[in-house]
């Protein structure tokens, strides 16, 4: 078949789904109306460690408009089978209300179910706990660390023996949590033994596999309902134990139960990127090529999950050097489980390395730039893969140029403006192309519209928009003639939404279902002794605006509608699919950016404000710029967060998080984010999918702390090895 002209993919059009967020008309899961629905709340742990004791609900049950509380004693025993297969980490998952034990602050110990929001929330105010307390371990410094997985190549302390130069660093890296606009929510209903759930999540199918495996239900006797998300940056990318809570109260109470956890439940209720120790030694010589590094990472994991994350990748590829070493180690604590954040693992390890990179370049008097083009690697030295494409030098000149890099002071503190330090700062990013075997159903109706279902989520990158552009193409529609739907278990299946991964996983299946419809529709015509395509070579045919048309021909064709209406063809289906990776990997799939900081500090107080930053990104085929601008700003935003403000305090005498809230754990707001701009190479990658993207979600974060924190250097002379940077930092 000929290619199909492309008019959607790769134009900067608004979201399809725009309209009705701005209007209210975008359900997202706490907003569903299910008739009877009755409200829960839950009463968390006060304790960080221990059993209860005992649990005292009078008061609560005579409140007006509490209907039932549920904990341990009178819950029922769940099967909880195992399911590793839906992003729970190994060990044992946390089963609400099996037992007596307490294993972190905040964990629920019951649920108090009423008619009224306000007499749910009442009611758990009223429920008594006692406990017989013990002492949390929630400190990583006086905690154990686990059995290290272990990565080496070379020789690594024979290489820093013979290093002319050697760098010696630890740095510190807080918890951040998600802290999306949309709380976490779900509705619960039950229909007999069929269960209906409403909830935020980043994976319809994986949250659908989990409650099966809780209540020990067939897959198909579940369905999860999620059109809009409203914000995930991974937070949804498992089922959570309030899913499970609000479950249990449904079916106890014959009711369906909405639960939406306050802003102060979402920390320590659904996951956070945990804090890091990392200790980095690296050994160079004269000329700054990179002899030997050695990395040793220790973070936060629950005392009964053991949460890992892909935070080995950036440093055994991302610069060539003959002597790697690996020791990556868990810290298991009395805390609820970690999971993935945006740009998880490499987000954390970029900052250590880029960060130790700026500080050879200094003591070596080399230009930032120039010391990372003669560390770039000729293929990835971990696997010995070459790369699909690799555009990081490219990155480098065209982010140099366009941000001005040559008037970048070259002594620290040597740049002012009045009161304020001014400096600049550079890091090169990477994350992995990761992809899934996704589905997806297309249907090609006689009027000439079609309708495409998969069983994605919607987050915020734009996933109604940028898959109804490559299907428009594919279909040779108008957007307006293609209604996407995606977020219910129903639909084929796909991976989780996040890690980059839609876009190539599901927009491949996506692409692949389109094709087949055309292409019937296609042979269709030119079988058709009635069609003006009758006798045309099939490959010659294309469609465009709803038109099958002879290539070099458009006046010899016809519309799907009037094809298929003479048919007597109603529709024409089709399903798509994408296998994932090829197994082994014939390359190595990652997409790169070179980030550019400018910021200010003001030297008295110590205050730092990010002035403008540009990112440059190696991503492959961009399906949508104006969401890629979204994507990368939303990334810049995060990495302002991650270097500036975001760190989570816990109180270590009860494992209380002392600032879970929006007014005290601080993220960016308008006044802290400065001239942000995207530029993005042209390109594809074939080898890596049938689309050419490499994922652009993750990687625009990855780079953003260190280069304002190697800014913050340039302006100051004062290195900061703890994130986040704060003012007393630097005074």
């Amino acid at each position: 078949m000929s290619p199909q002209p492309q008019a959607a993919v790769g134009a900067p059009l608004s979201r399809v789904d725009g309209r009705l967020k701005v209007t209210g008309k975008a359900l997202y899961a706490a907003e569903h109306d299910v008739d009877g629905a009755v409200h829960a709340v839950i009463v968390n742990a006060s304790i960080g460690r221990g059993r209860i004791t005992s649990i005292d609900t009078r008061d609560a049950l005579a409140h007006p408009g509490v209907l039932r509380v549920i904990h341990h004693r009178n819950a029922p025993k769940l099967p909880y089978r195992d399911n590793a297969g839906s992003n729970n980490p190994a060990g044992r998952r946390l089963r609400v209300f099996q037992d007596d034990r307490v294993l972190f602050h905040g964990q629920p110990v019951a649920v108090v179910v009423a008619e009224t929001l306000e007499a749910a929330q009442h009611g758990a105010s009223l429920v008594k706990v006692g406990y017989d307390a013990e002492q949390p371990s929630t400190d990583m410094a006086e905690a154990r660390a686990g059995e290290p997985t272990n990565y080496a190549r070379g020789d690594v302390e024979a290489g820093l023996r013979n290093a002319a130069v050697r760098l010696d660093l630890t740095y510190h890296l807080a918890r951040n949590h998600h802290n999306p606009m949309e709380p976490h929510a779900t509705i619960a209903r039950w229909d007999g033994n069929r269960l209906t759930v409403w909830d935020k999540t980043q994976w319809v199918m994986g949250t659908r596999d989990e409650l099966a495996a809780v209540f020990d239900l067939p897959a198909d006797s579940v369905r999860v309902i999620a059109p809009f998300v409203g914000g995930g940056f991974g937070s949804g990318l498992r089922c959570w134990p309030h899913t499970i809570v609000a479950a249990v109260a449904a079916r106890a109470t014959g009711r369906p139960v909405k639960l939406v956890l306050s802003r102060k439940q979402m920390h320590f209720g659904v996951g956070f990127r945990p804090s890091y120790e990392y200790r980095l030694r690296l050994g160079a010589d004269r000329r700054g090529r990179l002899v030997a590094m050695d990395h040793e990472m220790d973070h936060e994991t629950s005392s009964y999950e053991t949460f890992v994350e892909g935070i080995l990748d950036p440093g055994r590829m991302l610069y060539s050097s003959p002597n790697v070493s690996q020791a990556y180690r868990t810290v298991p604590l009395d805390v609820s489980t970690p999971i993935w954040m945006r740009g998880p693992g490499p987000a954390t390890a970029s900052y250590v390395i880029e960060s130790a990179l700026d500080e050879l370049a200094d003591r070596l008097g080399i230009d930032p730039i120039e010391l990372r083009r003669r560390n770039e690697p000729a293929e990835d030295e971990s696997s010995g893969l070459p790369w699909s494409t690799r555009r990081l030098r490219e990155c480098y000149t065209v982010g140099a140029r366009e941000f001005g890099w040559d008037r970048r002071p070259t002594r620290p503190r040597s740049r002012r403006e009045g009161d304020w330090l001014i400096g600049m700062g550079m890091a090169a990013g990477v994350y992995h192309t990761a992809r899934m075997p996704a589905e997806a159903r297309v249907r090609l109706d006689a009027d000439g519209t079609a309708v495409v279902e998969t069983a994605t989520s919607d987050m915020g990158p734009g996933t109604y928009t940028s898959h109804t552009q490559v299907a428009a193409d594919a279909l040779g529609l108008t957007m307006r003639a293609v209604t996407f739907r995606l977020g219910d278990s129903l639909y084929p299946q796909t991976g989780p939404h996040g890690g980059s991964m839609t876009m190539a996983s599901v927009g491949s299946a996506v692409l692949d279902g389109c094709n087949r419809v055309r292409r019937q529709a296609i042979e269709l015509a030119v079988e058709d002794e009635e069609s003006p395509l009758y006798g045309v070579a099939a490959e010659d045919v294309v469609v465009r605006s709803g038109r099958l048309h002879v290539r070099n021909n458009t006046a010899r064709g016809e519309t799907y509608q009037r094809l298929l209406t003479r048919n007597s063809r109603s529709r024409i289906e089709a399903d798509g699919s994408y296998a994932g990776p090829s197994s082994p990997e014939r390359h190595s799939f990652h997409a790169y950016n070179a980030t550019f900081a400018e910021v200010a500090v003001d030297a008295t107080l110590g205050l730092v404000r990010v002035r403008r930053i540009l990112g440059v990104y190696d991503a492959g085929r961009i399906i949508s710029p104006k969401l890629a601008d979204s994507q990368a700003i939303g990334g810049m935003v995060g990495g302002i967060g991650q270097a500036l403000l975001e760190h989570t305090v816990t109180d270590h005498r009860d494992g209380r998080i002392a600032n879970a809230s929006l007014a005290d754990y601080l993220v960016p707001v308008n006044a802290d984010v400065p001239d942000l701009t995207a530029i993005y190479l042209d390109g594809e990658d074939r080898e890596a999918d049938p689309l050419g993207v490499k994922g652009l979600g993750e990687v625009v974060m990855v780079g953003v702390a260190p280069a304002i924190a190697n800014a913050v250097f340039n302006a100051t002379g004062r290195r900061v090895r703890d994130l986040p940077i704060t003012a007393e930092a630097l005074l």
